[in-house]
C-alpha cells in the first residue's frame, strides 16, 4: 500500500473526528493555550495546496497538533519540522506518522518562541518556509519572533484569528493599522490564500480564521538604514496612538530631544501634529532614516 494512501485511511479514521481521536488518547484540548484542531483532513489538504509548496521546500510546522497539515505537508515537501510544545500531543503524532510510514518529519516537542532556529537550518542546509495554525494567545509574539529571523525563511504561511489578519493587512489611516502591520509590511509582501469558518476547528473557536503568505523574499523596496532602529521607532509611535506623532515620540523611550525631532520632521516633510496611523510604511521608514543620521 503507498504512502499517501495509508496516510489518506489514517485520516478518515481519525483527523475527521478530533474529539474522538483526543478522547481516545485522555487528551482534553487546552483553550487557555490556544489549542483548537483542524477537524476535516480535507481542509488540510486544502491549506498546503493553497500555500504553492513544491518537493524541494523544508517546512518548520508551527503547532502540528493532531497532523491536520503534517501529513499532507510530508507527502508534498522535502522535509517537515513539526513543533508541537504539548507532550502528549507530540506522542499521539508520532504514532499516526508511524502508522502512516511517514518517514520525513521530525517532531520537536519545543516552544516555538524559545526554539533555535539557526539548529534546524544547520541540519537542513537551506532556509526554512514557516507554517502553521497559531495559537491564538501568542500570534503576535511568534510573527515579530518570525521577522527577527526572516533571513533564515523565505516565507511565513499562518493562519491567524480573522481580526489579527486584517491588522497585519491594514493601511495607513486605518483604525486598525498599528506597529504589526508597519513591521510586516516593512519586511515582506502579504497575500491572503483563504479563510475558514470557526466551524472547521475543534473546539469552535469564536472567530473565524485567516491564511495569510508573508513573502519575506519579494519585500516593497524600502530600506531603513538602522532597522533596529526603526523597529524602536514604529513601537515608540504606536505605543501611544492617540497622541501626535511629535508628542508621541517626544513622550517614548527613543530619548531624543525636542529639537532634534522637530528638525527630523521638517527634513523628512512630515506633519508632526500627524497622528501615527496615519503615515505609511514609507513615511517610517523616511522618518527613521533622518533621525538615526541626526543621532
Amino acid at each position: 500500500m503507498s504512502q499517501a494512501k495509508k496516510a489518506s485511511q489514517r485520516e478518515e479514521g481519525f483527523l475527521n473526528s478530533p474529539r474522538a481521536l483526543l478522547k481516545a488518547w485522555g487528551i482534553r484540548p487546552k483553550r487557555h493555550t490556544g489549542q483548537h484542531f483542524l477537524n476535516d483532513s480535507r481542509v488540510g489538504y486544502e491549506i498546503v495546496s493553497a500555500s504553492g509548496l513544491t518537493s524541494n521546500d523544508v517546512v518548520l510546522e508551527i503547532g502540528a497538533g493532531l497532523g491536520a497539515l503534517t501529513i499532507p505537508l510530508a507527502l508534498t515537501v522535502k522535509k517537515v519540522f513539526a513543533v508541537e510544545k504539548d507532550k502528549k500531543i507530540a506522542l499521539l503524532l508520532r504514532n499516526e506518522l508511524l502508522e502512516s510510514d511517514i518517514q520525513n518529519v521530525t517532531i520537536l516537542e519545543k516552544d516555538i518562541l524559545r526554539l533555535d532556529l539557526k539548529n534546524i537550518i544547520d541540519e537542513s542546509q537551506e532556509r526554512l518556509i514557516m507554517l502553521g495554525n497559531l495559537p491564538y494567545h501568542i500570534s503576535s509574539q511568534i510573527l515579530f519572533r518570525t521577522i527577527a529571523f526572516r533571513h533564515l525563511i523565505t516565507a511565513a504561511i499562518f493562519m491567524f484569528q480573522k481580526e489579527l489578519a486584517e491588522r497585519i493587512k491594514a493601511t495607513s489611516g486605518s483604525k486598525i493599522y498599528g506597529r504589526l502591520s508597519v513591521a510586516v509590511q516593512y519586511c515582506a509582501s502579504v497575500h491572503s490564500l483563504l479563510t475558514l469558518d470557526a466551524s472547521h476547528f475543534y473546539p469552535r473557536p469564536k472567530v473565524d480564521s485567516e491564511l495569510l503568505l508573508i513573502d519575506f523574499d519579494h519585500p516593497p523596496n524600502l530600506l531603513a538604514n538602522d532597522e533596529a532602529f526603526f523597529f524602536r521607532l514604529v513601537r515608540a509611535a504606536f505605543g501611544r496612538r492617540r497622541k501626535t506623532l511629535r508628542n508621541a515620540l517626544k513622550c517614548g523611550s527613543l530619548g531624543i530631544p525636542e529639537e532634534v525631532l522637530g528638525q527630523a520632521f521638517d527634513r523628512a516633510g512630515i506633519d508632526p501634529m500627524r497622528r501615527p496611523e496615519t503615515l505609511s510604511v514609507q513615511d517610517f521608514v523616511i522618518l527613521s532614516n533622518v533621525l538615526s543620521k541626526e543621532g
